[in-house]
């Protein structure tokens, strides 16, 4: 396997590192909103994720950097072409960083309640857009003979990618809601497994549609058994969920993130980004890559970061995996 074969592959599973702990995150913020009855439960809820949201965003810095700097092509024509979807998503993320710093920072009611609507949104629209951005690059987009983007916002709204943005959405707060069950306790806990449930139906539903679209365009065998593992999984989750198994549900979701993700990674190899106007002129692991000298530093560097990086992410899970409820909250506390 040649070095830029490798690191598509390490970008892939940056990717999918990102989407399986963000996802959970997306759909915890989703849920401020949707389970959350009163102020007291949206704090339970933020402070399920508020030890582990930022490191959980690393994993996209990494996912960026490494796509910078392995596959430059690559990164120059998708940040130039999804340029105002990818603004959007910078600025939400943004926001929501602010959001869940300064929501304490001042006792007035309507203070916290304008940032706890903000983490609502800014939850809510990146879960659509990444969808709709992956599935785009699956799809293909118009790039020309120079390999840049010539299309406009438009045609990244197509139903292909719009079903992608669903899909993504609906996957995430199901995440989110199965993640809320295992890390609280009481009246939350009973609802969010009720979420989980009619949320994951309608996942179930938009995910097989789009899997399947997938697999008939662009999928091969591999890719076919990523679908049933995907497809398997989710309902294996929506079983466990329903048994009160709150662990083995969020296992499960986890690896329905994990075997989609995946797939969409087989479908699009070894393009990385392919052209709608003419297949001479994708971008491909071997055009869009750094120079050999380049991936190989790259590939030393990584070798010795990762394993820490995931020991120390994997210690903070340890530290805060004990369940909260209300009565984890004083009622004077504004966090």
């Amino acid at each position: 396997m040649e070095l830029h074969d490798v690191w598509f592959v390490l970008i892939a599973v940056l990717w999918t590192g990102y989407f399986f702990l963000e996802g959970f995150d997306f759909g915890v913020g989703i849920l401020t909103r949707l389970l959350a009855r009163n102020r007291l439960e949206k704090r339970v809820l933020i402070n399920t994720i508020g030890p582990v949201w930022d490191g959980n965003e690393v994993w996209l810095l990494t996912a960026g950097g490494a796509t910078f700097a392995a596959f430059p092509e690559w990164y120059a024509t998708l940040f130039s072409g999804f340029y105002l979807p990818l603004l959007v998503i910078l600025v939400c993320l943004i926001v929501r960083g602010v959001a869940f710093e300064y929501r304490v920072k001042r006792p007035e009611e309507k203070w916290q309640r304008n940032w706890e609507t903000a983490i609502f949104w800014t939850s809510l629209i990146p879960a659509f857009l990444w969808g709709v951005a992956f599935a785009n690059i699956v799809r293909g987009v118009k790039i020309d003979a120079d390999l840049e983007y010539v299309g406009d916002v438009w045609d990244l709204l197509n139903p292909y990618a719009l079903l992608g943005g669903l899909v993504t959405l609906t996957l995430f707060t199901f995440h989110g809601a199965v993640f809320t069950a295992l890390k609280t306790v009481g009246e939350i806990r009973e609802r969010a497994r009720g979420m989980a449930l009619k949320v994951g139906l309608v996942t179930a539903v938009a995910a097989l549609c789009f899997l399947v679209w997938t697999q008939v365009d662009t999928g091969d065998d591999k890719s076919l058994v990523a679908l049933v593992v995907a497809v398997a999984a989710l309902v294996a989750a929506l079983v466990a969920n329903q048994a009160g198994r709150e662990g083995w549900s969020f296992a499960l979701s986890g690896v329905t993130i994990v075997a989609a993700v995946a797939m969409l990674f087989l479908s699009l190899f070894p393009d990385v980004m392919p052209s709608s106007l003419d297949e001479e002129w994708s971008l491909t692991v071997t055009n869009a890559s750094s120079s050999p000298y380049t991936l190989k530093i790259m590939t030393w560097c990584a070798a010795i970061a990762t394993p820490i990086v995931l020991l120390y992410q994997g210690w903070t899970y340890w530290v805060f995996r004990k369940r909260i409820g209300t009565q984890h909250i004083a009622v004077e506390a504004t966090h």
